[in-house]
């Protein structure tokens, strides 16, 4: 077993930062201080403060002083096993998190993973621009969907690639300006992806978003689903551009998703 000063806090020199609630930091828990170096550099490069951690009571500690921006959590961590590291930190914490794993166990885990509640997930070796690009997406979701929140977005509706959706009419309205009509289970469907845009969902997430509008999609493929509301959306439902399969995991709509007001819906057609 470790020693306590073992698994204390590795804070580069010059990281110092202040703590606070959703503080700018990111919190880089790995236990190959290649990887820490590798992407505490990367990020700081582009001005995103990081801090390091190496295991659960390093973790612990980190978030008792102030709950970072974000978490980038690799889930092989020698004795602590980062799937348990993630539950605990879902059961008090929204924080958005990033999870890395080796690739001969990448599909399980991440699976698992997002179920847990990861945003979103990167398979070693990765490329360093990519999690910063995933990053910056995830972070992108989070404040639109903090922005969805407000009494009157709730009311207003999504806009993506020319798209509108009402989500009090619940019209989905293309970019000529046509009404395309949606099942409840296609609604459903489209309001999984458009309140997690840019993150991979596996399919159990989406059947048990899809569940909770329609009850008629229990027994149905959510590939089905899945398949009709590509027909709707994408010029070609062939090479998806929108809605496009994530390998081992699930899909991923992959346009950037705005929650728009209702004032920006009183111009929008009617339906007929």
């Amino acid at each position: 077993m470790r020693a306590p000063d073992q698994m204390l806090t590795e804070v580069e020199s010059g990281r110092t930062v202040a703590t606070g609630c959703r503080s700018g930091r990111v919190l880089v828990v790995d236990d190959d201080p290649e990887i820490r170096l590798l992407i505490s550099d990367y990020f700081e490069q582009h001005g995103i403060q990081t801090v390091s951690a190496t295991g659960r009571s390093a973790v612990a500690r980190q978030l008792a002083g102030g709950e970072p921006s974000a978490i980038i959590l690799d889930l092989h961590l020698g004795q602590d096993d980062g799937l348990d590291l993630l539950r605990e930190i879902r059961s008090g914490s929204d924080v958005p998190v990033i999870i890395l794993t080796g690739r001969s166990r990448d599909e399980v885990d991440c699976v698992v993973g997002l179920e847990l509640g990861a945003d979103d997930y990167l398979t070693k070796p990765f490329g360093i621009r990519e999690l910063y690009a995933r990053f910056r997406a995830v972070r992108r979701s989070r404040v639109n969907g903090g922005l969805l929140r407000t009494s009157e977005v709730e009311r207003g509706g999504y806009k993506f690639g020319g798209w509108r959706l009402d989500r009090r009419s619940r019209r989905l309205i293309d970019p000529q300006e046509r009404l395309v009509a949606l099942s409840k289970g296609e609604y459903a469907l489209l309001l999984a992806f458009l309140d997690a845009s840019e993150r991979p969902l596996s399919r159990e997430h989406l059947l048990q978003a899809t569940r909770l509008h329609d009850e008629d999609v229990f027994d149905r493929s959510i590939d089905v689903q899945v398949l009709r509301l590509r027909r709707k959306l994408e010029a070609d439902p062939k090479a998806p551009r929108v809605i496009k399969t994530e390998r081992g995991v699930g899909y991923v709509f992959a346009i950037p998703v705005e929650q728009s007001h209702l004032a920006d819906w009183r111009s929008a057609p009617q339906s007929r």
